[in-house]
């Protein structure tokens, strides 16, 4: 829209995007975009010649790239997720931290009021598991669920947490803030239409088959195109070239910047899936929150050594404590 629009102006050409059966994104501070959602190919031609004409439209432009409504050419201002009062996105470092799996009520209990008063702002906990072998643990299940709720009600930490499966949506989002889809079904695309019609706060994390950015991007679409724009991004590492162990995975730091780059959806990074060893998650937390990711999310354990699932990368609530003293010096160098 040009410089100066009115809001009648603005709602004008909504309107006449919904009368064609079209949807309409509105953003934009200094000057109002609008995102036209939908458009048929046959009608894009004609649609911008109608648009063009209106006074107060000052340009009309295709949005290039193949993600449409995840790109800052769609949506110039950043999104910002709320959630329970927890903004994530505007600029600030928001800390997500919890047990890998829940395990029991005092294991959770224990963990969410330690990351809690060491500065957490989120509570992280898996109910459900998807692990590489049938035999190892998979999770409490409802249990679970119902326990981080209680953990929620006690801390009033939201929660997130992962899901597995399309049928399960609906229960996870009774109980849980924000629906985590992992890195092994970032390409389930039934999932992600129906976390995307949940209207629930969205997770997701990089992995998949082919996991490029764009791809990453693209399945954030499927989430979007259903009208939840509560997504947020995860990036927990690509996997290690050459047969290397070193580390769990490689942990892509410069996919802050282009995300940033490239989409308005904020983006945390998971150190400790990133690397697999707890010694050097504190480390690549400092290099996210430097680069200027939007949260980190940290795996928490009391007794990792005894831990169900991934207690290699856990860190004790004492190590999360002193990991979250570093990480608030390197978040207001870089954030002044």
């Amino acid at each position: 829209m040009r410089a100066g629009a009115t809001k009648a102006e603005v709602e004008h050409v909504v309107e006449r995007l919904t009368e064609r059966g079209y949807g309409a994104n509105v953003s934009g501070s200094e000057v109002t975009v609008i995102g036209a959602i939908g458009v048929l190919d046959d009608d894009k031609a004609r649609l911008a010649d109608q648009l063009q004409a209106l006074p107060a439209v000052d340009r009309v432009m295709p949005v290039l790239k193949r993600f449409k409504l995840a790109s800052r050419e769609f949506q110039p201002d950043r999104t910002v997720v709320t959630v329970r009062g927890v903004r994530i996105g505007d600029g600030a470092l928001t800390v997500m931290a919890g047990p890998c799996a829940v395990e029991s009520e005092e294991q959770l209990m224990t963990v969410a009021r330690a990351v809690k008063a060491a500065g957490a702002r989120v509570l992280r906990g898996g109910a459900y598991k998807p692990r590489t072998s049938p035999y190892d643990f998979q999770g409490m299940g409802r249990e679970g669920l119902e326990l981080l709720a209680a953990a929620r009600d006690e801390t009033g930490l939201p929660v997130v947490s992962e899901v597995l499966d399309p049928h399960d949506v609906e229960v996870c989002a009774r109980f849980v803030d924000i629906l985590q889809i992992g890195a092994r079904n970032m390409q389930n695309y039934a999932l992600l239409k129906e976390v995307g019609r949940s209207g629930h706060p969205v997770l997701l994390k990089r992995g998949g088959m082919y996991p490029t950015i764009e791809n990453w991007m693209l399945c954030a679409e499927y989430v979007l195109r259903e009208g939840n724009r509560q997504v947020i991004l995860c990036e927990r590492g690509l996997p290690v070239p050459g047969g290397e162990t070193a580390t769990r995975n490689v942990l892509d730091i410069s996919a802050v910047a282009v995300v940033h780059g490239t989409s308005h959806l904020p983006v945390v990074v998971d150190p400790s899936h990133g690397t697999g060893k707890a010694s050097y998650v504190a480390t690549m937390a400092l290099a996210a929150a430097a680069a200027g990711a939007d949260g980190l999310m940290v795996e928490v354990h009391p007794d990792p050594e005894h831990a169900l699932s991934d207690g290699p990368q856990s860190v004790t609530p004492a190590q999360f404590a002193t990991l979250m003293e570093r990480v608030r010096a390197v978040s207001a160098a870089v954030r002044g």
